[in-house]
């Protein structure tokens, strides 16, 4: 539908019966983790370091809430208002469109200023110029483990959408659910309902 790449998606995939946020910390990626910190999460689940960096390229559509990167266009340090290595235009644009974040934590920003509802490799691109929203994006650039990945996946777009659709599948399939430990899911945002 915005003309990223194609994957096999396999059906009858089970989850858990219980969900708690308690359970999620130190498991999924947060904005505020460190180039290694991030590594080491998706090392964990079985990804390399280029399978996080395709994966992070489905930032190329979406949004974030400006709670997730205020800290790199408010009072970023006692020299400068934004961090210096985001392009000022774009933070001062940012800091308009967040101008009433903290009243309204629903207001967020597209991920990709360039092509926002296409799913392509200007994500990577926007790096290499200082146009990434969240500050572990924007490090993926910079990091000498993710870098090489950031600049192959800017240059080539169809390396991208191999590499992601790859990462996707081996995603799709980690940590499953089996026999009855799980249960497939008539709506997605619901637990199934026992009638009795």
């Amino acid at each position: 539908m915005v003309g990223g790449p194609f994957y096999k998606v396999r059906l009858g995939r089970k989850d858990g019966f219980e969900s708690k946020a308690v359970r999620v910390n130190g498991q999924v990626p947060q904005t505020n983790m460190s180039v290694n910190q991030l590594i080491k999460v998706f090392a964990a689940k079985g990804f390399s370091a280029q399978e996080m960096v395709a994966l992070t390229g489905a930032h190329t559509i979406g949004f974030s809430h400006c709670k997730e990167f205020s800290n790199r266009i408010y009072n970023y340090s006692k020299t400068s208002p934004s961090d210096p290595e985001m392009y000022p235009k774009y933070a001062e644009a940012l800091r308009k469109t967040c101008s009433n974040y903290l009243k309204d934590p629903g207001m967020s920003a597209v991920n990709d200023i360039m092509t926002p509802s296409k799913f392509d490799n200007m994500y990577y691109q926007n790096l290499q110029r200082g146009l990434g929203l969240l500050a572990t994006d924007h490090a993926l650039s910079k990091h000498p483990r993710t870098k090489p990945f950031v600049d192959l996946y800017a240059s080539n777009q169809a390396k991208f959408f191999e590499d992601f659709s790859h990462a996707m599948e081996k995603l799709s399939v980690f940590g499953i659910k089996t026999g009855r430990k799980g249960e497939v899911r008539h709506k997605c945002d619901a637990f199934n309902t026992i009638k009795a």
